[in-house]
């Protein structure tokens, strides 16, 4: 599931709104999404005690995304965009994804090891994509698993976990060892972040004469 190369057909849903906050400075906007990803993260993090915060994680999830791709869209309607406004958000998106796979990391639904390794794949494949525009190369979003596949399996499994957990699958048991739906999704994150980083890497490698 790539789904940053499919950028451009969330513009019937996006322009719209974008039209409505104008006059809002795009800025706002990020610092909207920004929270809204603390938020769900926080949220994730106490899900496991009270598993309808699962579906609240989600929903928060999901708006944060919207937030963090609507800024960019009111920036060009308003002839607002700058290098210093792309600086920010990139910074926040990094931020953005701590907060929310963070707060699964931290969490009961999740072993600490994969956590970590599933932070260390998404902030490699982030780095690795705007590191090549750094050094001259294009701007990569291509890969197995680009920000907006995140958004969307970090809107999906916290559901997926809720409504297997309310009929007692919360957890899978692979020849002795449990896993949480949760843990699943990190450990995708785990993995395939990193190869999309190796990926990401050789790239950009490649396109040096």
């Amino acid at each position: 599931m790539v789904l940053d190369a499919q950028r451009d057909k969330a513009d019937a849903v996006l322009i719209p709104v974008a039209k409505r906050l104008i006059n809002v400075n795009p800025n706002t906007v990020s610092w909207i999404g920004l929270i809204l990803a603390f938020l769900s993260g926080l949220v994730l993090y106490l899900s496991y005690e009270l598993n309808i915060l699962l579906i609240l994680g989600a929903v928060l999830v999901l708006a944060s995304g919207f937030f963090d791709a609507l800024d960019g869209k009111v920036a060009k309607l308003a002839n607002k965009t700058s290098a210093k406004g792309d600086y920010m958000d990139h910074v926040f998106d990094r931020y953005a994804d701590v907060f929310m796979m963070g707060g699964v990391a931290l969490s009961a639904w999740c072993d600490p090891y994969i956590g970590l390794l599933a932070i260390v794949g998404v902030l490699l494949t982030s780095y690795m994509g705007t590191q090549a525009q750094a050094v001259g190369a294009p701007r990569l979003y291509a890969g197995l698993l680009g920000r907006a596949d995140r958004v969307v399996l970090l809107t999906l499994f916290p559901i997926i976990q809720f409504i297997m957990s309310s009929i007692g699958y919360g957890e899978l048991d692979m020849s002795g060892y449990s896993i949480s739906w949760m843990e699943i999704m990190m450990l995708w994150f785990g993995i395939v972040g990193n190869l999309t980083a190796v990926q990401r890497a050789l790239t950009t490698w490649k396109s040096f004469k």
